[in-house]
């Protein structure tokens, strides 16, 4: 437990720049926080106390804005920044050296059994407001860009971006013509442009039929 602890403040200063002391990282990280509850909960949920686990968890929810399910099973140093509004789900799995931003999802897609949360390879970066939805895995040093929605599997050493995710760089190249993650589609935009268009031909197809029965 106390090896944990060390790891998990380490990554904090591995990760933030703005750490600037122990003290400062152990009162005021809610990131650090919610790993340690989770630390708490999870052999309580293996070990059969899932309600003990779950009310842990919930209060650390409270506490921190971050809800982690006591049976999510999470590796070494991983990093959760600011943290408010991430969800990790019961059968998620996590490796080590993963940073989380805030608005994170790992969650499932439906009301399935069993393994129903994805599985986030080592050294991997989850942008914020990303979902990342199902039963699959993420690679090894992988990056997910904010507000990417992912819907099957990433491959090692990939870069994603947009709703739904699409790999737009394989071990350092690009792949296809793809967006860069800084310029993210806006659905809402999309769908009044088609609106507009489908609009626009509507119009075109009346005027014909008026200029017709003149």
């Amino acid at each position: 437990m106390f090896r944990h602890i060390r790891s998990d403040i380490q990554a904090v200063f591995e990760n933030d720049p703005a750490a600037r002391s122990r003290f400062e990282v152990i009162f005021t990280y809610s990131g650090l926080h919610a790993i340690w509850a989770h630390r708490i909960a999870h052999p309580l949920y293996r070990s059969g106390w899932f309600t003990v686990a779950r009310m842990i968890s919930q209060v650390s929810r409270f506490m921190t804005g971050i809800e982690i399910h006591p049976g999510a099973k999470i590796g070494e140093r991983l990093f959760i920044d600011h943290g408010m509004g991430v969800v990790i789900g019961e059968t998620c799995e996590i490796g080590d050296d993963v940073v989380i931003y805030q608005g994170v999802t790992l969650g499932g897609t439906g009301k399935e059994k069993g393994k129903r949360h994805p599985t986030i390879g080592n050294n991997v970066v989850i942008g914020s407001g990303s979902k990342v939805l199902g039963s699959f895995t993420v690679g090894e040093f992988s990056n997910i860009g904010s507000n990417a929605v992912v819907l099957r599997e990433v491959p090692t050493n990939c870069t994603v971006v947009g709703n739904p995710g699409r790999v737009v760089k394989r071990n350092g190249e690009r792949v296809g013509d793809r967006l860069d993650h800084t310029q993210l589609p806006d659905p809402v935009i999309e769908m009044f442009r088609t609106m507009q268009k489908e609009i626009d031909e509507l119009k075109t197809e009346l005027k014909q039929l008026r200029d017709e029965e003149k």
